[in-house]
């Protein structure tokens, strides 16, 4: 939320709780197809009120990314804890995503970024930013833990750990998208643990 644009909210105004609101309906219905008035209703706040906390839709779409961008590094982080084996670090990743992807009042609602922001990257350049930075940094997070692993011994020492850390997250964008499309836990769970079997199964075959 920027700090100059705060004039016309309500007395009892909770931005956490407005942002929250307005990710639902960002997650559902995409960008575009979100109106003001959806987002006024979801929010309580009215239009000029709307305006004035948060600028016009874009930018309360970007505060929605950069928020659940924030939750997601976190996240990340708590599955990554180096001192569990990388074979469990993994595993917890796309079981920590699937929690995610699988939610939703009327339908598995996939992941934001990769469901929403990504049909709005070639048009909005603030929205391909945000995107790209949060993949990257993700991918970094990811790498990390790898680099860890090839120390180790958990990896080869021939494994590439920033082409492992994508393949990572290649398996994590798939399960987002095949969640949103429709698939079933029980699929999207043996995807999820064929990508790890993918990515740590490289330990034995150095």
């Amino acid at each position: 939320m920027k700090d100059e644009k705060k004039r016309g909210r309500p007395r009892a105004f909770d931005a956490k709780a407005a942002l929250s609101k307005a990710r639902d309906v960002f997650w559902d219905r995409g960008f575009a197809a979100a109106s003001l008035d959806n987002l006024s209703a979801a929010t309580n706040l009215n239009r000029p009120s709307l305006y004035g906390a948060f600028g016009d839709k874009e930018d309360l779409y970007l505060d929605t990314l950069e928020g659940y961008r924030q939750d997601g590094m976190n996240t990340l982080a708590e599955a990554l804890d180096p001192s569990l084996p990388l074979h469990d670090n993994i595993a917890r990743v796309y079981a920590g995503a699937l929690a995610i992807y699988l939610h939703g009042e009327t339908a598995a609602r996939g992941c934001l970024l990769i469901g929403t922001a990504s049909v709005e990257a070639v048009q909005h350049e603030r929205v391909r930013e945000v995107l790209g930075r949060s993949l990257n940094d993700f991918d970094d997070e990811i790498e990390k833990r790898m680099r860890l692993g090839v120390e180790r011994g958990e990896l080869p020492q021939s494994a590439d750990p920033q082409m492992l850390a994508r393949l990572a997250s290649a398996v994590m964008h798939s399960l987002a998208v095949r969640a949103r499309a429709g698939d079933s836990r029980e699929t999207l769970e043996a995807i999820a643990r064929s990508g790890v079997e993918l990515i740590c199964g490289s330990a034995n075959n150095p």
